[in-house]
C-alpha cells in the first residue's frame, strides 16, 4: 500500500528530504539547550564563574533557540508544500482512475463513497504524510537524543525510563489495535452521510414539490448522528492517550525530583544536572506522546489509505488491451449474436437472455417494452458501456471488443434517459459533440433537434449560461439540446433512449422527420414508451423480460404480436 502511494510523491520528494534535514537540525539544537543550561547553574551560578560567563552561555542558548526555530519553520514550509503536492497528485490519480472506470466499476463504488475517498480520505492521508515528514522523524530522533543526553547527565536517574517507556509502548499498541476498525466504520458512515447530501441536492426540486423537507432533514440528522456516534466510539479510545501519557510524565517528574533531591543532598549530583535531567525527561516523554499521536493518526490514515488503494487497485473490466488501435467503425450495421448479459455477472440472474438481432446500416429501429424489460441494458452494450456476459455484439461487422473505446464511442452517439448538461454556455455544451464543429453546423443540427428556436429566443442566444445540470431550462429543452449535441457528433449509430419523452408529439414528429432526412446513412435506434415515436421505424423490437418477443414493422406487429397490440390500443384510447 505504501509503495503504491509513494509514486504520488513524485515532484515533491526533494522538499520532503529538506523537511527531514531541517527537523533533524531542529532536534539536535533543541536537545543541546538543556546541556548549556546545566553549565549556567553548575558553573556560572554555583561555581561563581561570573556574569560574563552566564551572559555568554545565555546568548548561546538564545542563538540555539532562534536557529532551532528557523529550522522548524523551514521544515514546516517544506512539509506543507510536499504534502499538499502529494495530495494533489493523489487526487488526480484517483480522478483519472475513476474516469477509466466502466459502468460496472462505478456501480461497485457508490458516487458518495468515491467523493469521500477523493476528499476526506485524501486529506487524512495528506495529514499523515505531513506528520510522517516532520513528527515521525522528530519524535524518534528526539527520543534517542534526549535519552542519550539524560543518561549522560544523570545516569543514576535513568531508571525512570524503564518504568515509563514500556507503559507508553503498550498503550500505543492496545489503543491502535482497538481504534482501527472503529475508524473504518466511521468512514463508512461518512459515505452514508454524503450519499444523503448528494441525493437530496440532486432531487431538491422533488423534495420541495412533495413538501418533504422535514423528512429529508430527519434522514440527514440520522446519518449525521451515525457519523457522530462512530466518531465518538473511535475518539473515546484516543482520548485515553493524553491522560495516560500525562500520568506517566508527571510520575516520572516526581520520581526524578525525589531521587535527584536525595542525590543532591548526598553530594553525588549537582543542581544543574537535576534541572537538565528534568528537561530531558520532558523531551523524552513528550516525544513518546508525539509518537502515540502519530500512531493514532496513522491508524486513521491507514483506514483512509486502504479505501484509496481499493479504488487504485480496482481492475477495470472494460479496456483496450486486445483492441486493434487502427480499426475504425466503417458503417453502422449492428449484430447481436446470442447475447446474454448480467449486471452481477451471475448466470442465474440474467438481465438479457439469448438476444439475436440484426440491424442494417442506415436503418431506423424502434424498441418497445414495459418497464424493466431491459431496453436500456440492450443498447448500452453497443457503445460497450457494459460488456456482454455471453455471445457478442458486432458494430460495422466487427466485435465491439476489437475496437478501442475511443474509436467505438466516437462512432456511436447516445442520448441517455437522464439528460446531462454541464455548467457553461449552451455552445460549450453543444461542442461536446464535436469541439471543431462550425457555428453553421451547430445551428443546422440544433434546427434538426428543434432546439434552435428556443435557443435564439434567449437574450444571449447560444452564449446563454446554463446552471449546474441545466437547471434554468425545461426538461424538453434539455432533451433537445442533448439530441443536438449527439447529432453534431456525426455518428455512424445514434441511440435515443426515451429522449423525446418530455416534448410534445408534434415536436417529436419533427425531430424524427429531421433524423430521417439529415442522417440517411446513420443507423438510428429509438427507445420509446410512445408507439407514435417508433411507428415509422424500419422495424420495431418488442422486449419482454429481457428477451425479444417480436420483431417487425408497425403493421406486422399489430397483426401478430399481442403485447404490441395491447400497448397500441391503450395509447390510442388515451389519445381519444
Amino acid at each position: 500500500m505504501i509503495k503504491k502511494l509513494w509514486r504520488y510523491t513524485k515532484g515533491y520528494r526533494v522538499r520532503a528530504a529538506l523537511a527531514t534535514l531541517f527537523v533533524m537540525a531542529e532536534v539536535v539544537l533543541e536537545v543541546y539547550i538543556p546541556y548549556v543550561m546545566k553549565d549556567i547553574i553548575n558553573v556560572g551560578i554555583k561555581g561563581n564563574a561570573g556574569v560574563a560567563y552566564i551572559l555568554g552561555k545565555g546568548a548561546l542558548m538564545l542563538g540555539l533557540a532562534l536557529t532551532s526555530l528557523t529550522c522548524g519553520a523551514l521544515c514546516a514550509r517544506c512539509a506543507v508544500v510536499s504534502s499538499t503536492g502529494f495530495a494533489k497528485n493523489l487526487r488526480q490519480g484517483l480522478f483519472f482512475k475513476v474516469q477509466d472506470f466502466s459502468f460496472a466499476n462505478t456501480d461497485k463504488f457508490s458516487t458518495a463513497s468515491l467523493i469521500t475517498r477523493l476528499t476526506t480520505d485524501v486529506t487524512n492521508v495528506q495529514q499523515a504524510y505531513m506528520m510522517g515528514i516532520r513528527t515521525l522523524v522528530r519524535a524518534p530522533m528526539m527520543l534517542i537524543c534526549a535519552t542519550f543526553m539524560a543518561v549522560k547527565v544523570g545516569p543514576q536517574l535513568s531508571g525512570v525510563f524503564a518504568f515509563a517507556i514500556p507503559i507508553l509502548g503498550i498503550t500505543i499498541g492496545v489503543l491502535g489495535a482497538a481504534a482501527f476498525p472503529k475508524f473504518q466504520r466511521m468512514l463508512k458512515k461518512y459515505d452514508g452521510m454524503n450519499a444523503r447530501v448528494q441525493e437530496n441536492l440532486t432531487a431538491i426540486r422533488t423534495v420541495k414539490a412533495f413538501v418533504r423537507s422535514d423528512y429529508e432533514s430527519e434522514r440527514f440528522c440520522g446519518a449525521s448522528s451515525d457519523v457522530r456516534r462512530a466518531q465518538v466510539a473511535a475518539e473515546r479510545l484516543i482520548v485515553l492517550n493524553g491522560p495516560i501519557a500525562q500520568l506517566v510524565l508527571y510520575s516520572c517528574m516526581i520520581a526524578t525530583c525525589w531521587i535527584g533531591g536525595g542525590a543532591i543532598i548526598a553530594g553525588t549530583m549537582q543542581e544543574g544536572d537535576l534541572m537538565s535531567f528534568i528537561s530531558y525527561i520532558a523531551q523524552v516523554l513528550s516525544s513518546i506522546m508525539m509518537i502515540m499521536m502519530i500512531f493514532i493518526n496513522l491508524v486513521l490514515s491507514k483506514a483512509s489509505a486502504t479505501r484509496i488503494t481499493e479504488v487504485l487497485d480496482e481492475k477495470i473490466d472494460i479496456t483496450d488491451e486486445k483492441a486493434n488501435k487502427e480499426l475504425k467503425v466503417s458503417e453502422g450495421s449492428i449484430e447481436f449474436e446470442n447475447v446474454s448479459f448480467s449486471y452481477s455477472r451471475d448466470p442465474n440472474n440474467l438481465t438479457l437472455k439469448n438476444i439475436n438481432l440484426s440491424i442494417k446500416p442506415g436503418e431506423t429501429v424502434g424498441i418497445i417494452g414495459g418497464t424493466g424489460s431491459a431496453k436500456t441494458s440492450l443498447v448500452q452494450l453497443i457503445p460497450r458501456l457494459y460488456d456482454v456476459y455471453g455471445g457478442r455484439v458486432l458494430v460495422g461487422g466487427h466485435d465491439v471488443r476489437e475496437y478501442t473505446l475511443d474509436n467505438l464511442r466516437d462512432s456511436v452517439a447516445m442520448v441517455l434517459q437522464k439528460n446531462v448538461l454541464f455548467s457553461g454556455s449552451i455552445m460549450d455544451n453543444l461542442k461536446w459533440g464535436d469541439a471543431d464543429a462550425s457555428d453553421e453546423e451547430i445551428k443546422r443540427m440544433c434546427e434538426a433537434a428543434q432546439a434552435d428556436g428556443f435557443i435564439t429566443s434567449f437574450p444571449n442566444g447560444y452564449d446563454t449560461q446554463l446552471g449546474q445540470g441545466g437547471v434554468n431550462i425545461s426538461g424538453g429543452q434539455k432533451q433537445r439540446l442533448c439530441i443536438a449535441r449527439a447529432l453534431i457528433k456525426k455518428p455512424k449509430v445514434i441511440i435515443l433512449d426515451d429522449s423525446t419523452s418530455a416534448v410534445d408529439t408534434a415536436t417529436d414528429a419533427k425531430i424524427r422527420d429531421a433524423l430521417r432526412n439529415r442522417l440517411k446513412g446513420t443507423t438510428t435506434i429509438i427507445i420509446a414508451q410512445r408507439i407514435a415515436s417508433v411507428i415509422d421505424a424500419d422495424k420495431i423490437v418488442v422486449l419482454e423480460n429481457g428477451q425479444i418477443d417480436a420483431v417487425g414493422t408497425h403493421e406486422e406487429l399489430i397483426e401478430t404480436n399481442e403485447i404490441y397490440r395491447e400497448v397500441y390500443t391503450s395509447q390510442q384510447k388515451g389519445d381519444e
